[in-house]
């Protein structure tokens, strides 16, 4: 290369080199630290509604229930019997087999003779009937035609009756069994081992309604009989993990959803979900389930506890504060940031301090950098400091994962890579490309400037090969 293709080589670099930094000088000062990136749209979520601490969980409906024995029989009594004698009063512990009432045999028996007797009546009736039946057969054959229809309808009348009353017997025979077994079976036994409560007196089941006598609760393990109403249904599932919950004191049990019962249960006087209307309609019903807790320590019959569907919300870690989902956190060597919006709406990396972990949740304790009003962006290649913060998804102008972090998505780019003119490139006007330039090597550059200015420089030799000898010439005249 010789000295004037070097100087021109330099002297272009120069110029190429001043007017990239004239240019970025004054892009930056325009449109500040992101340049063009400023005018990219990037959709961010205000840290409160990301907040994944104590003050950001499923909320916990509480359900009343009340501990109780495992198992609960009704005592039901005949109703066609007269009860004898009560023989167990409220709080009585019984065993399987322990008899709980007796009936009044002698009632039994006399009403036993009264269905033999009615029994013996309704045949003797029956065959006096056929007597007479018999009887009307042989006068009608030898009576007018006028007598014989009088007769035939006597004949008819008998003949039904001895059809209700062999009815009337085939039912006398049912209770007469039934009297029979009675007298055998004249008292009631516990099914099952347990305590017996709710004993009722005969008048008293008869003012109330029904043929539950007494119950008995059986003894041994307790289960949690939980109280909800057809608005919060949903949340009640046989298998559901619950949490029970002391009324008196911190106490928590774990335990599991066994049965749902969805017969609607009596309401009480102080149904809490009645809200103080009479109106029926407006009233909603109530249902029962059951609970097994993983064990019954502290637990006494009766107790009345509070019962949460399990959502996590009994965790070891006390969240409080700012916790986030550590997707959302970025690494910068050893520090932690994130995208923030700054106090001029743009994107910046905010540094922040990391707390806790729960690997469990996959979240991370924010201690410090960032507060609960803050606004930051889902972390993203596409992602850089300058560009504009939006809290409207529909105005997001890069989509997540759509640019390489090298795309200059801003920039004209229609018709392809712009070639950038300067002044002094050279005198002809040909446009320098700027791009190629600053990736060429020198020898790739020396080639270039070859090609471009070979041209000119051999008309130049072949001006000054010309002029030599031209000189010589004269001297050679002179």
């Amino acid at each position: 290369m010789t000295t004037k293709k070097r100087i021109c080589t330099v002297i272009i670099v120069l110029v190429i080199v001043c007017t990239v930094c004239v240019g970025g000088f004054f892009v930056w000062k325009k449109t500040g630290k992101g340049g063009s990136k400023s005018s990219q749209k990037v959709y961010v979520q205000k840290v409160s509604s990301l907040n994944t601490a104590s003050d950001f969980k499923l909320s916990n409906r509480s359900f009343l229930g009340v501990v109780e024995a495992q198992e609960s029989v009704d005592v039901k009594y005949d109703s066609s019997k007269t009860v004898a004698e009560i023989l167990v009063k409220n709080g009585d512990s019984v065993k399987k087999g322990d008899k709980l009432l007796t009936y009044d045999v002698e009632a039994i028996n006399l009403q036993l003779e009264q269905a033999k007797l009615e029994v013996e009546r309704l045949q003797n009736e029956i065959a006096s009937n056929k007597s007479q039946i018999a009887e009307l057969e042989k006068e009608k054959k030898n009576a007018d035609q006028d007598a014989a229809v009088s007769y035939t309808t006597q004949i008819l009348s008998l003949q039904s009756d001895n059809a209700k009353n062999e009815y009337d017997i085939k039912a006398k025979n049912v209770e007469i069994k039934k009297l029979e077994a009675s007298t055998k079976n004249a008292y009631v036994t516990a099914s099952i081992d347990g305590t017996v409560k709710n004993v009722k007196t005969v008048d008293k089941l008869q003012q109330d309604g029904g043929d539950v006598i007494m119950q008995i609760t059986e003894e041994g393990d307790y289960r949690i009989k939980g109280r909800f109403n057809e608005q919060n249904s949903k949340d009640i599932m046989q298998g559901a993990s619950v949490i029970v919950k002391s009324r008196l004191d911190d106490s928590t049990w774990k335990g599991e959803i066994t049965s749902v019962d969805t017969s609607p249960q009596k309401n009480s006087g102080d149904d809490i979900y009645s809200f103080g209307s009479s109106d029926e309609m407006s009233q909603s019903s109530n249902y029962a389930f059951y609970v097994k807790p993983e064990n019954f320590d502290g637990l006494m019959l009766g107790q009345h506890v509070l019962i949460e569907i399990d959502n996590g919300q009994d965790t070891s870690i006390n969240k409080t504060g700012i916790w986030l989902y550590s997707d959302f956190i970025c690494k910068d060597g050893k520090k932690n940031y994130v995208w923030a919006k700054d106090k001029d709406g743009k994107i910046e990396k905010r540094y922040v301090e990391i707390g806790q972990k729960d690997e469990d949740n996959g979240d991370c304790e924010i201690k410090s950098g960032l507060e609960k009003g803050d606004y930051i962006a889902y972390p993203d290649k596409s992602i850089e400091e300058g560009m504009t913060a939006t809290t409207n998804e529909a105005d997001v102008s890069v989509p997540p994962n759509d640019l390489d972090t090298n795309d200059n998505s801003d920039a004209d780019t229609e018709g392809g890579d712009e070639d950038i003119a300067f002044d002094g490139s050279d005198e002809g006007g040909m446009a320098i490309d700027e791009d190629m330039l600053a990736s060429m090597t020198d020898e790739e550059i020396e080639e270039y400037f070859n090609k471009l200015y070979g041209e000119e420089e051999n008309a130049e030799n072949a001006d000054g090969e010309n002029a030599d000898a031209a000189d010589a010439d004269a001297a050679f005249a002179e």
